[in-house]
């Protein structure tokens, strides 16, 4: 069997590739060297390896990125989309493909709202989310026309190797370089009140491998724990398991209106049997292990 994986090099994806590979699987990993906003690229590579999977990780994932490059982010994320689904319809058309999605096109919701189910219409509300969304509902479109495509809205996963520009790495890491003398015991942040729902980047990417199988039904996945941890309290984990004491400094540029985004799974787990396995504060040890490794090597 045969897959390719876009986005290969990123974060998700240098977990994803081994697990696929333990699953059979030869993989083509691709990355920067593939432009999937290029139609034609993409449909050469998809025609040469004939595919039996396609998974599209491949995405501008920052919010303050998508923002900054609107242009760039509508390219990758849409148009990279739509490149791959035209290459699977055309040139590997019995593939399953699995585009990774976002459960941040559900859009911010107020404090105290209830976890978002697939049935909830989706209200993008950042230029990121809105791509996104885009793209998940063209793969709705081209899984009318008869593709295979499962679309996967994944909530706020983290893990080692993953940016600092996301909030509980750039907690991490900012701890990790107080404890280490290297900044001054002062941390920025933004609003601390606002409530996710964090998985463990190992428990996502076996969620993605389980949902690979062609028995699993292809349709739309909420990837959710379904609890919410306020922002502030994963904070006080992190200083804990740091061993740091910090002055809290609000960053008006971070700062934004205090919302909640905990997801249902119902879905996945009545489909596959999945369930998040890793404990959060295990997730947050190991995040903390992994900045404090990085800044002593550095």
């Amino acid at each position: 069997m045969q897959a390719l994986v876009t986005g290969a090099g990123g974060f998700v994806g240098r977990h994803l590739v081994p697990r696929l590979e333990a699953q059979g699987f030869g993989v083509c990993a691709t990355d920067l060297e593939l432009d999937v906003a290029d139609a034609d690229a993409v449909s050469g590579v998809v025609g040469e390896i004939e595919p039996d999977l396609i998974v599209h990780l491949a995405a501008i994932s920052s919010v303050p990125d998508a923002a900054r490059d609107p242009g760039r982010a509508y390219a990758v994320n849409f148009l990279g989309t739509r490149s791959v689904l035209e290459a699977a319809a055309h040139r590997a058309p019995d593939a399953r493909v699995l585009l990774v999605c976002s459960a941040d096109a559900y859009g911010p919701t107020p404090a105290g709202g209830s976890p978002f189910d697939e049935s909830i219409p989706l209200r993008p509300g950042s230029q990121y989310a809105r791509t996104k969304a885009a793209a998940e509902l063209l793969g709705g479109a081209y899984a009318d026309r008869g593709l295979d495509v499962v679309r996967a809205r994944s909530f706020n996963h983290t893990g080692p190797g993953q940016s600092p520009g996301f909030v509980l790495p750039s907690f991490a890491k900012q701890a990790a370089e107080i404890a280490a003398g290297q900044r001054e015991p002062r941390l920025r942040v933004g609003n601390l009140d606002s409530v996710r729902d964090f998985l463990d980047v190992r428990d996502v990417v076996r969620a993605y491998a389980m949902l690979t199988d062609r028995h699993v039904p292809a349709a739309v996945y909420n990837i959710a724990s379904g609890r919410g941890v306020r922002i502030g309290d994963a904070l006080e984990s992190i200083l804990r398991i740091a061993d740091v004491s910090v002055e809290i400094e609000v960053d008006a540029e971070l700062f934004r209106p205090t919302n909640f985004a905990v997801g249902d799974a119902t879905r996945l787990r009545q489909a596959t049997g999945w369930e998040p396995r890793i404990a959060f504060e295990d997730t947050l040890r190991v995040l903390v292990e992994d900045w404090r490794l990085r800044i002593s090597g550095s």
